[in-house]
């Protein structure tokens, strides 16, 4: 099998830092084994730039580097130069159109307009064998995408093509994680992930702990006026349906407010003894209006209507230090580099942690006489640099990442969720995410996304079965995810709740009750006997009740299998109550379902269906406990 890197080659200079050659090591490892595109996950200002630039060295076969922006396409090409070896350039941004050499470095936006050329199965030098992108975050699901239509261009030329790329950010609003596999043994994207591993990843706390980046001391940043707190509330406002902020509703927010004046003479004072200061502004009208209260001497705005020529101009005279002030509008959270920064001051929401590291990594730079870097928010923005990346959407304002041990396999799952001092009363988490050894009987049952893995060569490990949420396949018994339409087992088509709520809404001796609350009472059974009752109701006061007996292992095993498993808002963590006032005393850590089916037997109404996790047509109740 062709590789098209050297793994020999690691000896020659030039020198990398211990984490950088580790990066290159591993990416040259895996596509020894592999063809599964794969990511590498540095922190901005780590040198990305400098381990594309030994990839591209080491290479055996041609090399198309890509990126968004000309800026970083100029970085990239330059890091490359300092070896003493040549490469092209492909970027109408920069006036350059070349190809020709083994190694090219362009712009997607100039590539994807000439396929042709770079798809060329009559080229001299052959097919490209290696694609690398950076700021890899940017590749969209989307196969009509500028990024997609690139690599299945290259692989139709060559299908052993290998896509590399590198970001410091490796998610995606409204899909989370890029990736599919973590290199420490864990899944964190869906199957159908265009990147499949993450095959290095170096945490910015080690970065700051070994001296590498300068250290983000946040403050969390209010300004009081006669008692009274100045911020600005951006809390009442809602993403778009791109999951960005729309500037109009920004503009109405921060439009001629009142605390504007006083948080730009605070950050002028604050930066007294700093060498380089960048706010980020809401809109351009903020922006403008942040400008007019800074030293007009030391000041420019930078938006994405300043014409190039200027733009280049008050950059360079801002990385000159002839400007200390540098105000913009979302052009400068990518591509831009200028190590003396060691203020930022954000003025604006960010629309999710990706972009609020991109921001904040503008400061993270090493520069002679820094110190660290201060961070003033004043948008009461609610990540944390250093916090976990769970990936998926937050659930809840008040959510954070909690870690879940495996029943079954021990992996420790991050998820969102919520504690209660150290204990986890509630998670959202679906499946483990833990990868076990491949079992290769169970490979007839695998996804495609799997099954491709196993093909791939890359099938030495899947994703644990374990689901702590589930629904179960009426004819072959197997757990699917709450949201399958289809069993994994059987491919059976799994019964809709909408249907099940339909047919039952239909009997006349059912009762379908849309819950509002639960209510948990330990009493005793007509001959004395201890008993959990729980009690069901809707919005009009029409209940169903069901009673539990928990005096056995036996009662209690039934009990956690028919109750517990599908009420526990952290299901996982282990909880065996062995009394109904147990049960009752830990009530926080239940949740009721959003429908209960009843069926009358005799005199009575005997619980037969609940459903929990419900989304479709029908209304779930207002009422809660």
């Amino acid at each position: 099998m062709t590789v098209p890197l050297s793994l020999d080659a690691l000896a020659a200079p030039p020198s990398l830092r211990p984490y950088q050659q580790e990066a290159v090591r591993r990416v040259i490892e895996h596509f020894r084994g592999s063809d599964d595109p794969a990511a590498v996950v540095l922190p901005t200002g780590s040198g990305k730039s400098l381990v594309i630039a030994e990839l591209a060295r080491l290479a055996r076969g041609r090399v198309l580097v890509l990126a968004h922006v000309r800026e970083l396409v100029e970085q990239n090409h330059a890091k490359y130069l300092a070896y003493g070896l040549a490469a092209d350039i492909f970027s109408a941004g920069l006036k350059r159109k070349e190809s020709a050499r083994q190694v090219v470095f362009g712009s997607v936006q100039s590539v994807v307009r000439s396929l042709e050329s770079f798809a060329a199965p009559d080229h001299p030098r052959g097919p490209f064998t290696l694609l690398v992108i950076d700021e890899c975050h940017r590749v969209s699901p989307a196969e009509d995408a500028s990024y997609r239509r690139v690599i299945e261009a290259l692989r139709a030329a060559n299908p052993r093509l290998k896509v590399l790329g590198l970001t410091a950010t490796p998610y995606r609003l409204g899909q989370g994680f890029i990736y599919h596999r973590h290199h420490h043994g864990m899944v964190r994207g869906d199957d159908d992930c265009f990147f499949r591993d993450c095959v290095f990843e170096q945490s910015l706390r080690l970065m700051v702990k070994q001296g590498y980046l300068a250290e983000p001391r946040r403050i969390d940043a209010a300004l009081f006026r006669d008692g009274e707190e100045l911020r600005y509330d951006f809390s009442v406002l809602s993403p778009s349906a791109s999951g960005l902020f729309r500037e109009e509703e920004l503009n109405r927010v921060v439009a001629g407010h009142r605390a504007t004046p006083g948080i730009i003479a605070e950050v002028i004072e604050r930066a007294r003894d700093r060498q380089g200061v960048m706010l980020f502004a809401a809109s351009v009208a903020h922006a403008e209006e942040i400008l007019g209260y800074l030293p007009a001497a030391e000041a420019a705005l930078v938006t994405g209507e300043t014409p190039l020529a200027e733009r280049e101009r008050l950059i360079a005279a801002f990385k000159a230090r002839e400007l200390k002030y540098l105000v913009n509008v979302a052009v400068l959270t990518t591509g831009f580099d200028a190590p003396h920064v060691d203020l930022i001051a954000i003025l604006r929401p960010t629309e999710s942690v990706s972009l609020y590291q991109q921001i904040v990594g503008r400061g993270l730079r090493l520069s002679p006489g820094k110190r660290d870097c201060l961070i003033l928010d004043y948008a009461g923005n609610p990540w944390n640099l250093y916090a976990p990346e769970v990936g998926s959407p937050k659930p809840a304002s008040d959510s954070e990442p909690v870690q879940v041990p495996c029943p079954a396999c021990g992996h420790a799952n991050l998820f969102w969720g919520k504690r209660d001092g150290e204990l986890v009363i509630e998670h959202f988490g679906r499946r483990c995410q833990g990868l076990v050894e491949d079992d290769p009987q169970a490979r007839g049952a695998a996804s495609g996304a799997e099954n491709r893995d196993a093909a791939s060569g890359a099938g030495k490990k899947r994703q644990c079965d374990f689901r702590f949420r589930f629904k179960v396949c009426g004819d072959c018994g197997a757990e699917n995810d709450i949201a399958a339409r289809r069993c994994h087992g059987c491919q059976t088509l799994l019964v809709d709740a909408d249907d099940k709520l339909k047919e039952a809404l239909r009997l006349k001796d059912a009762r379908v009750l849309r819950v509002a609350g639960m209510q948990l009472e330990a009493t005793v059974n007509g001959r004395g006997m201890a008993r959990l009752k729980v009690t069901y109701h809707d919005e009009d006061g029409a209940t169903l009740a069901e009673w539990f007996a928990l005096e056995t292992p036996a009662q209690r095993g039934a009990f956690a299998a028919v109750f517990l498993r599908d009420h526990l808002r952290a299901p996982g963590v282990p909880w065996r109550p062995t009394t109904p006032e147990e049960v009752v005393a830990e009530r926080r850590r239940l949740r009721h379902p959003d429908f209960v089916v009843g069926r009358r037997v005799g005199r009575h109404w005997q619980v037969r269906e609940k459903l929990f996790d419900y989304s479709g047509r029908y209304r779930k109740a207002i009422g809660a406990e």
